[in-house]
């Protein structure tokens, strides 16, 4: 199935979903995005390094290092950091790592008065379905 067909399932799937596309960490692209319309397109522009630096920024990778090192992992590709959930004025953002390839990140959006708890349940759902 392509990125395109799994985002728009996506939208359909995940309650009040305005928006939701995957990054690639290895180069910061974004790989794919999907929107309802309302979303700014100087965002998708951004979303590509913004995700990179949540999950592979310097202080995170700094943290993950003490992490492993205090837990004695030798594994230099193991990532701690698996998903994040952002809460703004106006959205909700979930991103996770996929499944299929921890070096893809799934990101989905809905406004912030959305059911949480559903929102969560559906996108981690979806999140586990994206294959790349």
């Amino acid at each position: 199935m392509t990125i395109e067909k799994q985002l728009t399932e996506t939208l359909a799937n995940v309650p009040k979903a305005v928006a939701c596309g995957v990054v690639d960490m290895a180069s910061g692209l974004v790989l794919g995005i999907k929107t309802t319309g309302n979303q700014p397109e100087e965002v998708f522009d951004l979303l590509g390094a913004a995700t990179k630096d949540m999950f592979e920024g310097d202080n995170v990778t700094a943290i993950e290092d003490i992490f492993k090192k205090a837990r004695g992992v030798k594994d230099p590709d193991l990532r701690y950091f698996q998903e994040i959930v952002v809460f703004s004025n106006n959205l909700v953002h979930y991103f996770a790592r996929t499944k299929d390839n921890p070096a893809v990140v799934f990101c989905v959006l809905s406004p912030a008065n959305v059911n949480i708890g559903l929102f969560l349940l559906k996108s981690r759902a979806e999140a586990q379905k994206i294959t790349v």
